[in-house]
C-alpha cells in the first residue's frame, strides 16, 4: 500500500491510464464521463496552476462546494502539491464559513455556484488572509479567477518543466498535513481535526483488507465530500480503479440509481430509513394479498438471513422459499437501487437493526461501520464474513480499541488524528498516552465486536439518579412509521420526554381513523387527545424500555429540524443542546404540568 494521497493518485493514472469512466457527473440531462487520461491532465495542470498561485507545502486551500468532479480534481492537485484541504460543507452559512477560513488561515478559497460564490463575497472584505478566490463556473466576477484560468497557467507551467508535477508529488511524506477538517459542532465551536497524509493511507488499507471492491465497481456518491467518510472512501474506491458517480442531490438520489446502476454506496441510516418507510407505504396501500404475500417474503427472507449470518446449514426447502420471495416481492424492491448494488455502507449515526436485517433479507447487504473525524474515520466495520446486526462491526486491522472503566471507548492506531489545529489544550485533553478518547459509550463482545450505546455527553441523567441513554430510544421512535424525527429529554427531570417531529400525512390519518376533528394542522398538534394517542402508540412500539425508559409526556413540532436553524449539523445529526436550548419553555412547561 502506497503511503502518501499523491502516491494514490501516481498510482491511478499509471495502473488505470486508459479506465474510460474514472468520474461520472450529470450534464444536460444525462451522465457523462471523464476518463482517467483527462483526470490526470486536469490534475496535473490544477496542481501546477495553483503552485504558481502560492498553494503547497503548508499552504491551506478551502474548498466551498457540492460533490461534482471538480471538487475531487481540486483536492488531489492540492494534494499532489503537498497542500493542505480544508472542506467545508455548502449548506453552512457566511459567519460560519468566515470562522473556519480564518482559523484554518486559509489563503485559497475555491467555491463552485454563484449562490456558494456569493456567501464568500459576504464575508471577503473580513479574509485578510484570502489571498484568492476561484471559482467552478465558466466566467469569474472581477475579484475571482475562474479553475480553466489556473488549469491554462499550470499547462504553461508543465510545458517548461515537464518533470515538476511527478517531482512535488514524490516530495510528499506520510506525516505531511493533508487535510484540516472541522468537526460539525454538536456541542460547541468546531475544531479543526489536523490529519495526515499517513492518517488517509492506513484506513485505506484497512477498508481494502475488509470490504471486497475493484476496478469494476461503480460507487454513487451521495454523502457530501467534506464529510471525512465519503472522502476516505472515495481515495480508496480511486485507488482500486473503482468509477466514482457523483448523485445530483438528496431528492434525486432515487433518479440517480436507476441512472448510474452503482454496485457501491456510503450513506447515513436516514437513507436508509427513508427507503425502508417508502417500500411499507407502499404495502401497507395495496392490497390484502399483496401484503400476506409481502409480509410472508419478508419472514422468509429474515430466517434465511439470520441462518446465514449465524454460519448455519441452509435447507433446500428454505432455499426455494427465498428464491421464491425474491422473485415474487425483493427483485422489484432492488430494481429501484438499479439492480446492481453488491453492498452498501452506512456510518454516522446508529442503524436501527430492524432496518438492517430488512435490507439483509431483501438481498442488499448494508455494512455498518463506526469512525470519527479524528479517526480518519473508520475504527470498526461489519464484513461479508463479519457482520452482526446492532453492532458497528469488528475492529478494522491495525487499529486497536480498548474500553474505559466509565465505558468510554479509547482508540489508538496509525489512523489517529495529529491532533486539533491551534488547540494543545483540547487535544491533550483528549488524547492521552496515545489513547484517543472519543466520547461514545460502548462495549466489545467477546468474540470483537463493537457496540455503541450512546455518546458520553449525551447520557441524561434523571432525578432519580437513573442513567437514560437517548439515542437508542430515539432510533425505536423514528421506527414507528408516524414518526419523522426525535429528541428525547429528561436530564435532572423525574422522568423521560420526547420532542416529536411527526409524519404531517400519518398523523392526520391517524387523527382521522381515531375520530378526531381538526381545523387545521396546527389545531391538531396542540389537541391533548392526539398527544394522548402518539403516547399510546410509542409505548406500544417500545414494550422492552425499562420504566424509566419510557416516553411519560410529548411536544409534537409542525416541522424537521434544520441546518439553517443551527438545530442540526451538516451531517444531519441533531444538536441536542441546541434544540434543548430553543425549546425550552416548552419542555419546562411539560414538567410544570
Amino acid at each position: 500500500m502506497v503511503e502518501t494521497l499523491s502516491r494514490v493518485v501516481l498510482h491511478i493514472l499509471k495502473e488505470y491510464a486508459a479506465k474510460p469512466d474514472l468520474l461520472q457527473h450529470r450534464e444536460d440531462g444525462r451522465y457523462v464521463s471523464i476518463s482517467t487520461e483527462k483526470a490526470g491532465s486536469i490534475i496535473r495542470a490544477l496542481a501546477l496552476g495553483l503552485g504558481g498561485l502560492g498553494c503547497g507545502p503548508g499552504r491551506k486551500l478551502a474548498i466551498l462546494s457540492e460533490n461534482r468532479p471538480e471538487w475531487i480534481l481540486t483536492d488531489l492537485a492540492n494534494l499532489c502539491l503537498g497542500g493542505i484541504t480544508v472542506p467545508i460543507y455548502p449548506t453552512i452559512v457566511p459567519p460560519q464559513i468566515k470562522y473556519i477560513l480564518e482559523d484554518s488561515e486559509s489563503s485559497v478559497i475555491v467555491c463552485s455556484t454563484p449562490a456558494l460564490r456569493e456567501k464568500i463575497e459576504a464575508i471577503r472584505a473580513e479574509l485578510p488572509s484570502v489571498t484568492h478566490c476561484l471559482t467552478m463556473e465558466s466566467e469569474a466576477p472581477a475579484g475571482f479567477l475562474t479553475l480553466t484560468d489556473v488549469m491554462r497557467q499550470g499547462q504553461r507551467i508543465g510545458r517548461e518543466r515537464p518533470e515538476l508535477f511527478e517531482t512535488r508529488a514524490l516530495a510528499v511524506r506520510p506525516d505531511d498535513l493533508a487535510s484540516i477538517i472541522y468537526t460539525s459542532g454538536t456541542t460547541g465551536i468546531p475544531k479543526g481535526v489536523m490529519l495526515t497524509h499517513g492518517n488517509f493511507t492506513s484506513n485505506i488499507d484497512a477498508l481494502d483488507q475488509v470490504t471486497d471492491f475493484n476496478h469494476t465497481d461503480t460507487m454513487l456518491s451521495f454523502l457530501p465530500l467534506s464529510h471525512v467518510l465519503e472522502r476516505m472512501t472515495t481515495f480508496a474506491f480511486l485507488y482500486k480503479g473503482a468509477s466514482m458517480a457523483y448523485a445530483e442531490s438528496a431528492e434525486r438520489v432515487a433518479d440517480n440509481l436507476l441512472e448510474v446502476r452503482p454496485t457501491i454506496m456510503i450513506s447515513v441510516p436516514r437513507l436508509f430509513e427513508k427507503i425502508y418507510a417508502k417500500v411499507m407505504d407502499n404495502v401497507l396501500a395495496g392490497s390484502a394479498l399483496k401484503k400476506k404475500i409481502f409480509f410472508w417474503a419478508v419472514r422468509t427472507g429474515l430466517l434465511h438471513a439470520r441462518r446465514t449470518v449465524a454460519g448455519k446449514k441452509i435447507s433446500s426447502g428454505l432455499a426455494f422459499r427465498r428464491r421464491l420471495a425474491h422473485k415474487l416481492v425483493f427483485h422489484k424492491i432492488l430494481e429501484k437501487t438499479g439492480g446492481r448494488i453488491k453492498f452498501m455502507v452506512s456510518g454516522g449515526a446508529p442503524l436501527s437493526r430492524n432496518i438492517a436485517e430488512f435490507f439483509y433479507a431483501i438481498g442488499v447487504i448494508i455494512l455498518e461501520g463506526y469512525g470519527l473525524t479524528e479517526t480518519a474515520p473508520v475504527v470498526a466495520c461489519n464484513t461479508f464474513d463479519r457482520i452482526r446486526f446492532g453492532t458497528v462491526g469488528p475492529i478494522v486491522p491495525g487499529v486497536q480499541v480498548r474500553i474505559a472503566e466509565d465505558g468510554e471507548i479509547l482508540v489508538k492506531g496509525p489512523n489517529v488524528m495529529k491532533g486539533y489545529y491551534k488547540k494543545p489544550r483540547e487535544t491533550a485533553e483528549v488524547i492521552v498516552e496515545g489513547w484517543f478518547h472519543t466520547g461514545d459509550i460502548g462495549f466489545l463482545d467477546a468474540e470483537g465486536f463493537l457496540t455503541i450505546t450512546d455518546r458520553k455527553k449525551d447520557l441524561i441523567v434523571t432525578a432519580g439518579g437513573k442513567n437514560v441513554a437517548p439515542q437508542p430510544i430515539e432510533n425505536m421512535l423514528k421506527r414507528i412509521p408516524v414518526v419523522a424525527n426525535a429528541v428525547v429529554v429528561g436530564a435532572k427531570r423525574k422522568f423521560i420526554s420526547a420532542i416529536i417531529v411527526p409524519e404531517k400525512d400519518k398523523l392526520e390519518e391517524l387523527a382521522r381513523q381515531s375520530g378526531l376533528a381538526f381545523a387545521s394542522y396546527a389545531e391538531l398538534l396542540a389537541a391533548p387527545a392526539i398527544k394522548k394517542i402518539m403516547l399510546e402508540t410509542i409505548d406500544k412500539a417500545t414494550p422492552d424500555l425499562a420504566p424509566y425508559e419510557k416516553i411519560k409526556k410529548l411536544i409534537l413540532l409542525d416541522r424537521d429540524f434544520e441546518i439553517d436553524q443551527e438545530e442540526m449539523t451538516p451531517t444531519l445529526k441533531v444538536k441536542r443542546n441546541k434544540v434543548e436550548e430553543k425549546y425550552k419553555d416548552l419542555i419546562d412547561a411539560l414538567y410544570r404540568d
